[in-house]
């Protein structure tokens, strides 16, 4: 309603009745403008609620179906593979304990030390989930993660619902849709990316609410749920905005909605409100990301306009047919350097079949308008980026907003079964299937071997049985569906039961097939993960280190985060800008983590390094079979927790101080290979600040410095 007038149906619908209009059949279902609205009101004899009840369950005991048996395989936990073993587990764990404690300002176990807020926001502090953990103890943590995952599938099942059933006659229709969307590709593939679903969950709230607003004006609503997802995440909230940018002025454009100025202005004070209440996290964390330099990557020249690396183009139309590649192993594209770029988009047993139902139809229709525009956005690098404030590292994390409305086409078309051309759709979705499995498949190539001998085999993929799988699968999934619509006829419930059984079906078979492809990538679950890093560290027994840091040698990432000790060792993407420019100076890669290897020894001295752990059932020695250590002035002191510990017998405790200087230019003019030992000689100084300071401190000359690991020793 608008202004006391009753809002005007969609044109569109009137255009295309049995495909896109939206016609309200039950008298719980009131028709608006383009849409039906739902109360909650008895329907065919049940309640409303009872459809909200049976897409949360859905989505629950669907997901418990193929993490119970990985839970049980692994004592009770949910371990993966790769980012999801050694950040989120970790993160959890020691954010858990850092807010319980209240020890929330400074994380010092965070790399060399960083803002608990800045550095954290992105992955889990402005999670709903994450809270539901502080009640339980510490040790309980770990042994959530699996549960919190299930309950994420629940609750995206559950809001994906919310904001479907506004667009289909039937209650059911919704769930079939909100299945889709919950167990999307993008979701699949996101479990390696714990912390991705808390977006999947909260944005189809964030439309529904939009939605409310034009359709009803409903106040508040939208500002609450403005305030929620930017909270939750700043980072895919970044990219909802433009989501809603181009879904608010497509349909405008196309007539569903109009509004007049009053409202317009009244909407868009909610969602500034929404984004000023969400500043408690906002602020510092926009703080700390700023003094990030991977966010300085802007769009230039042709790679704005064109991908880079040319195989790109076939793994982001491939991600729309075949369930996803584990990720950092694709396999369909193995060059097209998207490794961690969250590129998944498939829906279960429909694939493309139902979107292509309903971009065939000849009839406007603003979902048509705007999946075509989003399908063009997926192949223009600048236009990708938009969704992440244009920053052209590339990514498609976005692609879950897009799966939502590949969701709802789908099962537009399903509710128009006996009028749409579904054959046709699955003809195509076949043949754009094989078009891509078998050239891919089946494609001869040269290769040489080490010993120089060259072959010739078939397939560009990487890893042909795992191909393979996939392409059964997309394919399986297509047999299904023919199968299932053999039965379209006995009554839309019974057909649309089995549709829910189908996607069951699939998902549980994709699902398990890639959490066990993950699991073959790390072998250390059960060796090293549960044993030794779970435990806390409880088996390490020490003096006093309250005062230093500790080293691990060719280990796992962020193993010292599981034992919440200090490191120079992290893997992690989010730390002060100070940490990112002070690495680089000492020839040290500081990317998403740091990991400075042996040949800077000065800096376990500058960093306060006590003690070092080198896993004994893993990994390179830090002791030759001469008894030389990788690292001068490091001793054996003892085996415990399943590794063999170092000390530093030149151990710097923190809190030292420095006698001499000398200026930034004279440091840059220093080698860069021996600038970790300079740094234990002199305070290095500004230029400007010399002046200023340098009276308080002896000017020190750098022609005079030995780098050799006696002088080591000495300093």
């Amino acid at each position: 309603m608008q202004g006391g007038k009753k809002q005007k149906r969609h044109r569109l619908d009137k255009t295309c009745p049995k495909l896109y209009g939206i016609i309200a059949q039950n008298k719980s279902v009131k028709p608006t403008g383009g849409g039906a609205v739902t109360r909650l009101e008895n329907l065919q004899g049940g309640g409303e609620l009872r459809y909200y009840r049976k897409a949360l369950l859905s989505g629950l005991i669907l997901s418990l179906l193929f993490f119970l048996p990985f839970i049980l395989f692994d004592n009770g936990y949910f371990l993966f593979y790769g980012d999801y073993n050694v950040q989120q587990v970790p993160f959890y764990q020691m954010c858990h304990d850092a807010v319980r404690s209240g020890n929330w300002g400074w994380s010092p176990t965070t790399d060399l030390g960083a803002n608990f807020i800045g550095s954290y926001t992105f992955y889990l502090l402005g999670s709903p989930f994450f809270w539901l953990t502080i009640p339980f103890p510490s040790w309980m943590v770990p042994h959530l993660m699996g549960p919190l995952l299930i309950l994420k599938f629940g609750c995206a099942t559950l809001t994906s619902y919310i904001w479907l059933r506004r667009y289909v006659r039937h209650p059911d229709y919704a769930i079939v849709g909100a299945l889709l969307y919950a167990f999307s590709g993008f979701s699949i593939y996101n479990i390696f990316f714990n912390h991705f679903h808390e977006a999947i969950v909260f944005f189809p709230l964030l439309l529904w609410s939009l939605d409310e607003y034009m359709y009803h004006r409903r106040r508040v609503v939208f500002a609450v749920m403005v305030f929620v997802c930017c909270t939750v995440n700043y980072y895919f909230f970044a990219g909802q905005v433009v989501f809603l940018l181009l879904y608010w002025i497509i349909r405008m454009l196309s007539g569903s909605w109009d509004i007049s100025l009053r409202d317009f202005l009244l909407m868009l004070c909610e969602a500034i409100i929404g984004v000023l209440c969400s500043a408690v996290l906002l602020v510092p964390t926009v703080l700390a990301v700023v003094q990030n330099p991977r966010v300085n990557d802007p769009p230039q020249g042709w790679n704005a306009l064109l991908y880079d690396y040319n195989q790109r183009y076939i793994h982001i139309l491939e991600c729309f047919f075949f369930p996803p590649d584990i990720p950092a192993r694709p396999n369909f594209t193995p060059n097209s350097e998207a490794q961690w770029a969250s590129l998944g988009a498939w829906l279960p047993l429909f694939s493309m079949s139902g979107v292509l139902v309903f971009l065939q139809n000849r009839g406007k229709h603003w979902l048509k308008t705007l999946l075509c525009t989003l399908f063009f956005m997926t192949m223009v690098p600048v236009l990708n980026a938009a969704f992440q404030l244009f920053n052209m590292t590339y990514y498609a994390r976005w692609f879950y907003m897009l799966t939502l409305m590949m969701s709802l086409a789908t099962v537009a078309s399903l509710q128009s079964a006996p009028t749409a051309d579904w054959r046709r759709a699955v003809y195509w979705t076949l043949g754009i299937t094989l078009g891509i499995a078998l050239p891919i498949g089946l494609m001869p190539k040269t290769v040489e071997s080490a010993a120089g001998d060259k072959s010739l085999v078939f397939g560009l993929e990487d890893y042909p049985t795992r191909f393979w799988s996939y392409v059964a699968i997309a394919l399986l999934s297509l047999a299904l569906l023919v199968i299932l619509f053999q039965y379209r006829k006995t009554g839309r419930a019974k057909f649309l039961h089995r549709c829910m059984s189908g996607i069951a079906l699939v998902t549980v078979i994709y699902a398990a097939f890639f959490i066990a492809l993950g699991k073959t990538q790390s072998d250390d679950t059960h060796n090293w993960i549960i044993p030794y890093s779970l435990n806390a560290g409880k088996d390490i027994r020490l003096p006093d280190d309250g005062n230093s840091r500790i080293d691990v040698y060719d280990g796992m990432d962020n193993q010292a985060m599981f034992w919440q000790k200090p490191s120079v060792q992290a893997f992690h993407s989010i730390v002060p800008g100070s940490v990112m420019e002070f690495y680089p100076t000492i020839g040290v890669q500081r990317d998403v983590g740091s990991r400075p290897d042996t040949t800077v020894y000065g800096l376990r001295g500058l960093t306060s390094c006590r003690w070092l752990f080198d896993p004994v059932s893993s990994g390179k020695d830090f002791q030759d079979s001469s008894g030389a250590t990788m690292m001068p002035g490091w001793s054996y002191y003892a085996t415990q927790n399943g590794c063999d510990i170092y000390r530093n017998d030149y151990f710097i405790p923190m809190g030292f101080s420095y006698d001499g200087y000398i200026t930034r230019s004279e440091y840059n003019a220093v080698p860069e290979s021996d600038r970790h030992l300079a740094l234990l000689k002199a305070l290095v100084l500004e230029d400007d600040d010399a002046a200023k300071y340098g009276g308080l401190l002896q000017h020190l000359d750098t022609n005079s410095f030995q780098y050799t690991e006696s002088a080591y020793f000495g300093d």
